[in-house]
């Protein structure tokens, strides 16, 4: 059993809390009150950023101590939003949010994964009618495995996750969030992924 500290309780904290509890885990959730997400990351083996993008980047750095030797499991997307509230715009163009953390947070290793999809897939990919993809950006291979076995307790089978290699490569999937209001107008909010198809 793993301590995972979730960081976000909205729907994405919440449906990967659920989820990792049922598969056996010791979840700790960091709300707003002060010191909460201090004191979650200070016990966790591995930390999972499911904040609002936007504000992701000085939330954690102002958690730094206490995410050294940690793995940051980063599943969110920094956008700016339209006037409809959906993701209209990368806030780090030729950059990305994943790339941004692992500078700011060089002690701690980052993995950025399950940001190619609408939040409930993320706990329930055998839920699509076609086998989704989720994809693995990061430097550490050691903690990039430690991420697989995280997705394998979620559902995931090993041929549905596909390593991209290196931090950068978080580029092309936070990118991916900008189908993702046009999907939604055009066939409504329902759960959906992004997969490669072999």
């Amino acid at each position: 059993m793993t301590t995972i500290a979730v960081l976000g309780n909205g729907r994405v904290g919440g449906t990967l809390a659920s989820g990792l509890t049922r598969a056996g885990h010791e979840v700790k959730v960091a709300d707003r009150t002060p010191g909460s997400a201090a004191d979650a990351a200070r016990t966790a083996r591995i930390v999972i950023n499911a904040t609002p993008g936007a504000g992701s980047l000085e939330r954690l750095v102002a958690l730094r101590e206490d995410l050294r030797d940690t793995i940051l499991m980063d599943v969110s997307n920094a956008t700016a939003d339209g006037p409809d509230g959906l993701p209209a715009d990368l806030l780090y163009p030729g950059s990305s949010l994943a790339e941004q953390l692992q500078q700011a947070l060089p002690d701690t290793r980052v993995v950025k994964t399950l940001n190619t999809m609408l939040y409930p897939v993320m706990t329930v990919p055998a839920a699509l009618g076609r086998p989704p993809t989720a994809f693995l950006s990061g430097e550490d291979p050691d903690a990039k495995q430690v991420v697989r076995g995280i997705l394998a307790d979620l559902g995931w089978r090993p041929e549905w996750i596909t390593d991209l290699g290196g931090i950068a490569t978080a580029r092309a999937t936070e990118a991916a969030i900008l189908f993702v209001p046009h999907v939604i107008r055009s066939s409504g909010f329902a759960p959906f992924a992004i997969s490669i198809a072999r």
